[in-house]
């Protein structure tokens, strides 16, 4: 009769214990969290409490009980293990996933573009934009801004590289300009490693002023080289590079998307009418594209070149060819 009592007992103990652990695994590993509102952005700090963590959470509408998350914190071995960051988290979600978005650093990556083509200026008003970013660099001057950046130039136009850029919400924006100042150097480096023999460059930085024209000259990939081709030609020989977009660059604000003869006229640094050589700068952010196409210009003689108003241009080596390519394309006579 006793053993048969003793028995009675442990049996129920275990049918006690398989509920508990039934119960254990839907509540940690079925069960999705309440949330009040999904998605939501969580910030777990460094050095974060479990306990501290699930009333933070709860403070945001999920409703995850601090013992719970503590035990399932415990049982499944994470102690120490939860990373810092931003997350988005977004019903359905169970403890267990919680946990293991923590434990993974599964961490919110938001990011910011910077298009081909773009001037400094847009790139720093896009950055001062971001509603993700530290804005660290805020009343900086462009001197400043380059120091903390670690770069050896002063003038920061061009010296970024026009990509995407992935961050975690919170980040610094000195950080995404440190990342494209060093992706720009690398792409410009790999790309001088590789240049035509006999080019009219002295250093890296000169490629980058005239692969930035490049880049405003025209936007056809195939293009790229025997635009590059011709202000080489050019540089070669000693001749005016007369690029339009250096001289409306050197405008600034007082461009009005007009273009005149007065304005050709008018010196500036950048105007390339006026001034033999390169601008002192480059006049925008460059492709690698266009990097490449500089330090590997298409083989042609060719000096000039113009729009035919298709998007593609008529190339020609003498100046009675591209005058009569002008008149054709540019003044309608046939």
């Amino acid at each position: 009769m006793k053993g048969r009592t003793v028995g009675l007992v442990l049996l129920s103990l275990l049918i006690a214990a398989g509920a508990a652990l039934a119960w254990g695994w839907h509540r940690f590993r079925v069960e999705p969290l309440g949330f009040g509102q999904s998605p939501i952005r969580f910030t777990l700090p460094a050095g974060a409490n479990v306990r501290g963590v699930a009333q933070a959470l709860r403070a945001q509408g999920v409703d995850v009980r601090p013992v719970e998350l503590w035990l399932w914190y415990k049982l499944r071995g994470h102690d120490g293990k939860l990373k810092a960051g931003t997350y988005e988290l977004a019903a359905p979600l169970t403890i267990d996933a919680l946990l293991e978005k923590f434990v993974r650093g599964d961490v919110l990556l938001v990011s910011i573009r910077f298009g081909e083509g773009w001037t400094f200026r847009q790139m720093r008003e896009a950055i001062d934009a971001s509603p993700d970013l530290a804005h660290d660099t805020r009343g900086l001057d462009d001197a400043e801004l380059m120091q903390r950046v670690g770069a050896s130039e002063r003038r920061p136009e061009g010296l970024f590289f026009p990509d995407t850029y992935r961050f975690t919400p919170g980040a610094s924006d000195l950080e995404i300009y440190r990342r494209a100042y060093q992706a720009l150097q690398r792409t410009l480096h790999a790309a001088w490693e590789q240049r035509a023999p006999d080019l009219p460059f002295r250093n890296p930085y000169e490629a980058l002023v005239l692969a930035s024209i490049v880049e405003k000259e025209t936007g056809l990939a195939e293009e790229r080289d025997k635009v590059a081709a011709v202000f080489v030609n050019r540089l070669r020989r000693g001749m005016l590079l007369q690029s339009d977009p250096t001289t409306i660059y050197g405008m600034g604000e007082r461009f009005d998307g007009n273009l005149r003869k007065r304005d050709l006229q008018a010196d500036t640094e950048y105007n390339t009418y006026t001034r033999a050589g390169l601008p002192p700068t480059p006049i925008a952010l460059t492709s690698k594209a266009s990097i490449e196409a500089a330090l590997r210009p298409a083989d042609t003689r060719a000096l000039y070149f113009v729009s035919r108003g298709d998007g593609t241009s008529e190339f020609s080596s003498d100046l009675s060819s591209h005058n009569r390519a002008v008149s054709r394309y540019q003044r309608g006579s046939r």
